[in-house]
């Protein structure tokens, strides 16, 4: 059986790439500038041995989800859209890329038109009834969260990554922050430079921006090397490949970020977190023991601490490991290891 993968953006298949790596299959693109974007953005990233290309690069085909398709096999989307299949010869999947607070972008019922629903978590189905939509439970495939599986299984090269960064005093503390793009109100341009300013003299600090955002690495770079800070470092999230987001978790000590949905990822490390706080208003409604918005620190910019002493406390808190253990069991199904696997299962049970 073929498997394709498809996203709006590349950035929205680090879910489903942990698949491809075990399944192989095409990816698609709606648009031929993508075509080619998305190529490079995956380079090296090819699994089957059969298929060559100069970049060794996965396959891509374009398509006009618009249109029928005209392809049979299993297909899996990271997006929240509508694709033009034959339901008698294609069976889609949707998987999303990202189980935070903010509400589901797109048209809500485009997400019916999936045949399953791959389900990270009790977190992840909350989601769903949130907005209303009840999927019959043969149709939840319960997973859990495919992006966990090398950080839990110790597959992370460390010392490799931190040579990578270019990290220069590894005796430091890291500290990363990972702000959301500007749907969900981030906050890298409110709080970039002045963490800069006040981390820089005692930890290492890692910024992440969202991919939409990654356009203003080079500016900010700039601007830290001109003020002399030198323990301020960058990861790309364009290369989704080397600058995988579990790569910068299993580095890090503490992570600092808003609304992004990563805020719920490095619950796996059990490390602290702290929120910055930017009152963004459209988020879904949760119960307490899905929430990390009352568990965690908050940064409100008016700290007369200000965000070196917070990040000190919280490393030095004891009580949050255990906190942060139980809440990650209670958003994500599973955390052995083994999603992929019991992702991949299902894909050949069809």
């Amino acid at each position: 059986m073929k498997i394709y993968f498809y996203s709006h953006h590349v950035y929205q298949l680090d879910h489903a790439f942990q698949i491809y790596k075990k399944t192989g299959g095409t990816f698609i693109v709606k648009r031929i500038n993508r075509f080619f974007r998305s190529k490079i953005y995956l380079r090296n990233g090819n699994v089957d041995p059969t298929f060559y290309n100069f970049l060794n690069a996965p396959k891509f085909i374009v398509k006009n989800i618009a249109k029928p398709i005209g392809l049979s096999g299993v297909l899996i989307s990271g997006t929240n859209t509508y694709i033009n299949h034959d339901p008698q010869k294609c069976i889609k999947i949707f998987m999303g890329h990202g189980t935070g607070d903010k509400k589901y972008g797109g048209i809500i019922e485009n997400l019916k038109s999936f045949d399953y629903h791959f389900i990270s978590g009790p977190k992840h189905i909350h989601k769903l009834k949130d907005i209303g939509l009840n999927i019959p439970e043969e149709r939840l495939i319960k997973i859990g969260y495919t992006k966990f599986d090398d950080y839990l299984n110790n597959k992370i090269d460390k010392e490799k990554y931190l040579k990578y960064l270019g990290v220069k005093d590894t005796s430091r503390k890291n500290i990363l922050f990972a702000p959301t793009w500007k749907w969900g109100d981030g906050t890298l341009h409110r709080y970039g430079r002045r963490f800069c300013r006040e981390l820089d003299r005692d930890f290492n600090l890692i910024i992440r921006p969202h991919f939409f955002d990654r356009k203003h690495i080079i500016r900010f770079k700039l601007w830290a090397k001109y003020n002399g800070f030198n323990n301020v470092y960058f990861s790309n999230p364009g290369k989704i490949l080397k600058n995988d987001t579990m790569n910068d978790f299993a580095i890090s000590n503490l992570m600092i970020s808003d609304t992004s949905s990563i805020i719920y990822e490095y619950l796996v490390t059990q490390k602290p977190i702290i929120i910055t706080d930017n009152n963004y208003q459209k988020l879904h409604n949760m119960p307490a023991n899905l929430s990390i918005l009352d568990v965690a620190k908050t940064y409100e910019g008016e700290s007369r601490s200000g965000i070196c002493q917070m990040v000190n406390d919280e490393l030095d808190n004891t009580h949050s490991r255990d906190i942060y253990n139980a809440l990650l069991n209670n958003c994500f199904y599973f955390n052995d290891g083994k999603s992929v696997n019991r992702a991949v299962d299902f894909i050949q049970s069809l």
